[in-house]
């Protein structure tokens, strides 16, 4: 009774802090381990906008955690229920009390946010929670445990397998194995974890498994955090200093512009105070620019991650989501010239 509450006591305790232990590494990092640089951005940056960024870079990791930890404690339940105490093991303590729409809500939050390479991954996961919950509530239903936990990943995998087929031999002719492997082998696999494993094998299974994916997992997720962006893209025109002092505002917009002298700054952008505007240029180097100096400004949008795969299953890419279907697309607009660094075309003025 002692070692499941302890630990859970800690699990508890600890969990809190991984989120924050994860932004304060991706500010260091971003800072590049100039601890005043981190400073600033820790004044400046929004909570809520690092909250953000982790939610919705981590959001895939809530199905993985919840569905993989069901699997393995109702295994455990099932192959060796003299060894499933919620009291003693904290697998069996958090099976015992995860209520079946918990499940259900991971299985529709990975479906919408898991890459379609993993999809198979997904059913697969979900037919072994199916099944194995199915022999543990109605062992005496012979009938219905043989279609859930037999005739329906059979099913599966031959529907799969009729919609995946195309997609898994243009993977392999493209030589991205993983893509075929990720594709091919889950739905075959579906029939293998839909009833008990011998009871001397189960604990030791089980909970070496659990062991292995709660180590993996946090450095997977780190690794993912550490490069989304938390700040914002922007180009910004700075004038020279004698050049802003000399024409006004409002007699400058009249006037040709002329672009000698002028620095296009690229970077994240910090803040904008009353006197300057700060920003974190890429060299990670902080730049203070007079509000005076600053002549223009844009948003650079961030740039489009480029493909891995070249397959698509029915003209949907393996690498994009069900929301990225979902979600209307940004049009597609000329790029800004000062997103590259590079100042604008000269203007002539009025005549």
């Amino acid at each position: 009774m002692a070692g499941a509450r302890q630990a859970q006591q800690w699990l508890l305790t600890l969990l809190p802090a991984f989120p924050v232990l994860l932004l304060v590494l991706r500010l260091w990092q971003l800072s590049r381990q100039d601890m005043s640089t981190m400073l600033l951005l820790v004044q400046y940056v929004s909570p809520l906008g690092l909250l953000s960024a982790l939610l919705i870079a981590l959001v895939w990791a809530f199905p993985v955690v919840v569905l993989t930890f069901g699997v393995l404690g109702r295994l455990l339940r099932l192959s060796a229920p003299d060894r499933f105490d919620p009291e003693r093991s904290l697998l069996a303590s958090g099976t015992a009390r995860t209520p079946g729409w918990v499940l259900t809500a991971a299985v529709a939050l990975g479906a919408l946010t898991w890459q379609l390479r993993f999809l198979p991954s997904l059913l697969m996961l979900g037919l072994w929670l199916l099944a194995l919950r199915t022999r543990y509530l109605h062992p005496d239903q012979p009938t219905r445990v043989l279609v859930v936990s037999v005739a329906l990943p059979l099913a599966a995998a031959v529907l799969a397998y009729s919609v995946l087929g195309p997609a898994i031999w243009t993977a392999v002719q493209e030589g991205e194995l993983s893509t075929a492997a990720l594709l091919a082998v889950p739905p075959a696999a579906t029939l293998l974890l839909t009833g008990p494993v011998p009871d001397w094998v189960a604990p030791a299974l089980t909970h070496g498994l659990a062991f292995t994916v709660a180590a993996v997992l946090p450095v997977v997720m780190g690794a993912v955090f550490l490069r989304v962006p938390l700040l914002p893209t922007a180009a910004i025109e700075v004038a020279p200093k004698d050049t802003a002092e000399a024409a006004p505002k409002e007699t400058a917009e009249a006037a040709p512009k002329d672009t000698a002298g002028l620095e296009v700054v690229l970077g994240a952008l910090i803040t904008v105070t009353d006197t300057s505007t700060i920003v974190l240029d890429q060299t990670a180097g902080v730049r203070f620019l007079p509000n005076g100096q600053v002549e223009s400004q844009v948003l650079c949008p961030q740039a489009a991650q480029v493909p891995y795969s070249q397959v698509s299953v029915r003209g949907w890419p393996v690498e994009e989501t069900a929301l990225d279907w979902m979600m209307p697309r940004r049009p597609v607009a000329e790029p800004d010239v000062r997103c590259e660094g590079r100042l604008p075309p000269v203007r002539p003025g009025p005549s």
